[in-house]
């Protein structure tokens, strides 16, 4: 089967090919366009712009990826996209151009949660078996899950708030460092000192698995705040964003460690995906709670961990083979739970 994908969630504009035969699954393109500079300015991703990038650059992509991969649109066998959650103009966007290039080539359509695409993006890499332990870890979202087959997810932890994604960026903004603030932070962690600063350490040795980061952007402030006025140095940055990054770190740890227990049965892998897990401290980290644990540690490479459309024509692949396909006339979710127990 050969499935095309549409990623327009947020700011990255993608689409991709994937295929599934007796050789195994691999992609036969994948087109990207980033709008990071239209939005930097801004500190953040700003909808209205991010949808109006998505609607100039979209048909080209389309064109690139099948010529990359040698096709025509007769030749795939569905059309997926990314129809929630995300910033809804974005979406739409994707959404009504699948919708198009399904009904003009009578292609089935497959209407694709993008965190089902981060959930399911190891499958493709690294061949995952079910059930496994998730960690989805991005700007929007930070949750544990047991994936326990398409479509089957439980719940077991869940941010009370912020997700780790937009501490990053929120406190990278406060200290000076620019827009995409994980990036930014894991760079100038690098030269500094994490035992500099003390940053609170949320939710620390109590049970359950739920996340807090709130609290982490506060206390970021507060030192920037105690810090004489224009005396925020280079080495001063360099050390907040260590003893950020560090405590990020410590806390997912911790509360990742108690979803072990937690879990139905004994899973077989523990993933982690969405952009944050492109943190080498993270995965570090991460590595040893698994290692911990006796199972294997499997991380997508980076790219797949980014916002892409590999993983959405990947998990539209998977949907496609149970026979899961949607109407033309499904709607946009800008919000869309995996654990709907717990909508």
């Amino acid at each position: 089967m050969r499935v095309l994908g549409i990623e327009t969630s947020c700011d990255e504009t993608a689409v991709a090919i994937v295929e599934d035969n007796a050789d195994g699954q691999r992609c036969l393109a994948h087109a990207l366009s980033s709008q990071i500079e239209e939005h930097r300015a801004f500190g953040g991703v700003v909808p209205e712009i991010a949808a109006r990038s998505h609607l100039d650059r979209l048909d080209g992509l389309v064109e690139q990826a099948l010529k990359d991969a040698d096709l025509a649109p007769g030749d795939l066998d569905g059309i997926a996209a990314t129809a929630g959650p995300g910033l809804i103009g974005g979406v739409i966007v994707g959404v009504m151009t699948a919708k198009a290039l399904s009904s003009v080539h009578d292609k089935p359509f497959i209407a694709v949660n993008h965190l089902e695409g981060h959930a399911l993006t190891a499958r493709f890499t690294d061949g995952v078996v079910y059930p496994y332990l998730l960690l989805l870890v991005s700007g929007g979202h930070c949750q544990v899950l047991e994936v326990k087959g398409v479509g089957q997810y439980r719940r077991l932890g869940t941010t009370l708030d912020d997700a780790a994604g937009e501490c990053f960026d929120k406190a990278a903004k406060m200290i000076g460092l620019g827009f995409p603030g994980g990036p930014a932070v894991e760079r100038a962690a690098q030269s500094g000192s994490a035992d500099r600063f003390k940053l609170p350490r949320p939710l620390k040795g109590r049970a359950g698995c739920d996340f807090s980061f709130s609290g982490l952007k506060t206390a970021v402030r507060q030192t920037v705040d105690a810090l004489p006025p224009g005396s925020l140095q280079a080495q001063d940055a360099n050390d907040l964003a260590a003893s950020l990054q560090q405590a990020i770190v410590v806390h997912i740890v911790d509360r990742c460690s108690n979803a072990f227990a937690m879990s139905e049965t004994r899973p077989t892998a523990f993933v982690t995906a969405g952009g944050v897990a492109a943190n080498t401290a993270l995965r570090t980290a991460l590595a040893k709670v698994a290692a911990n644990q006796g199972i294997p540690f499997v991380v997508p490479p980076t790219e797949l961990c980014t916002d892409n459309a590999v993983m959405i024509a990947w998990a539209g692949l998977e949907r496609l083979g149970l026979g899961l396909t949607d109407p033309l006339g499904f709607k946009p979710k800008p919000r869309w739970p995996l654990d709907t127990a717990n909508t």
